[in-house]
C-alpha cells in the first residue's frame, strides 16, 4: 500500500492513521498536502465530534520522509507547517494516540493536537538540530506554550529523545498507558468527549489557545444553543444529556 492517510468514523469519533510502515510512518510531501483537506472534510461532518490521530502499527510517526527534503527544504517545511496549523485549527477535540517513536514532524503533529495519550515505552524528540534546520517559529511557540521554554530548549538544542516519564512530567503527554491499554483508553475517553457539549468544548478550545476576540460570539452562541437548558434538565432528571449544538461548517 502506498504511503497515505487512512481515516474512518466510528461512534462520532474520526480516526486518522498515518500509514507508511516501510519508513516508520514518516510523512511524505503528498501526505502533508493531504492532511488539511482531509481535516476540513471531517470538521464539516456534523457526525464527527472528536478526532484521533495515530500511526500504523507500533510507531506514531518518525517525522518527515527525509528524501522529501532533498529538493527544497523550505517547501517541505512549509507543507508540514500548513498541516500542523490545520490540525491545531480543527474545531473539535483532537487527541494523538502515540505508540513507539514520535519524532520530528511526528512531534510537530502531536503537539498540534489538544491532548496526547502515549503507551509506555514511546519516545519523543524534536530533531531539526541534527539536520541544521531552523524549526518553524509557529511550531516552536506552540511547543513552548505546551511544555515551557526550558523543556523546549532542551528538546530543540539537543535533538535527544525523551521517554514517556519525562514527557508526562513536562506536559508533552497527558496520560501514559501500560502496553496494550492505549487503544482501550483512547476509545473510552473519546466516547466521553463525544457525549459532552460541543459548545463548551469549542469555546474552551479557543479560549485555552489564547483567542481573545470571540468572547461576545460565544456568549451569543450560549444564549441560543439550548445546550445549557438541556444539561440542567438532564442533571435534574438524572439522565444523560442530549446536546444538539454543532460546530458551524464555516466561519
Amino acid at each position: 500500500m502506498e504511503p497515505q492517510l487512512l481515516h474512518s468514523v466510528t461512534d462520532s469519533v474520526a480516526t486518522v492513521v498515518i500509514h507508511h510502515p516501510a519508513k516508520r510512518n514518516a510523512m511524505t510531501a503528498a501526505m502533508w498536502r493531504a492532511l488539511p483537506p482531509l481535516l476540513g472534510t471531517l470538521a464539516a461532518d456534523p457526525g464527527v465530534r472528536a478526532l484521533v490521530l495515530t500511526g500504523e502499527g507500533g510507531t506514531f510517526c518518525a517525522g518527515a520522509d527525509i528524501s522529501t527534503l532533498q529538493g527544497s527544504p523550505q517547501e517541505a517545511q512549509g507543507l508540514a507547517v500548513a498541516a500542523e496549523e490545520a490540525l491545531a485549527a480543527f474545531p473539535k477535540p483532537t487527541l494523538a494516540a502515540v505508540r513507539g517513536h514520535c519524532v520530528g514532524g511526528g512531534s510537530q503533529l502531536a503537539a498540534a493536537c489538544d491532548l496526547r495519550f502515549a503507551e509506555e515505552g514511546s519516545l519523543f524528540g524534536v530533531t531539526p538540530a541534527k539536520l541544521g534546520i531552523v524549526y518553524p517559529a509557529s511550531s516552536t511557540r506552540r511547543l513552548a506554550a505546551l511544555v515551557g521554554p526550558a523543556a523546549t530548549k532542551y528538546l530543540l538544542f539537543s535533538g535527544e529523545l525523551i521517554d514517556t516519564e519525562r514527557a508526562l512530567r513536562t506536559g508533552l503527554v497527558d496520560e501514559v498507558l501500560p502496553e496494550g491499554e492505549l487503544g482501550k483508553r483512547v476509545a473510552e475517553f473519546t466516547r466521553i468527549l463525544a457525549s459532552r457539549s460541543q459548545l463548551t468544548q469549542a469555546a474552551a478550545k479557543e479560549f485555552a489557545d489564547g483567542r481573545t476576540d470571540r468572547d461576545d460570539h460565544w456568549a451569543e452562541q450560549a444564549r441560543g444553543s439550548g445546550d445549557t437548558a438541556e444539561g440542567v434538565a438532564a442533571f435534574l432528571e438524572r439522565r444523560q444529556p442530549r446536546f444538539t449544538w454543532n460546530v458551524p461548517t464555516s466561519g
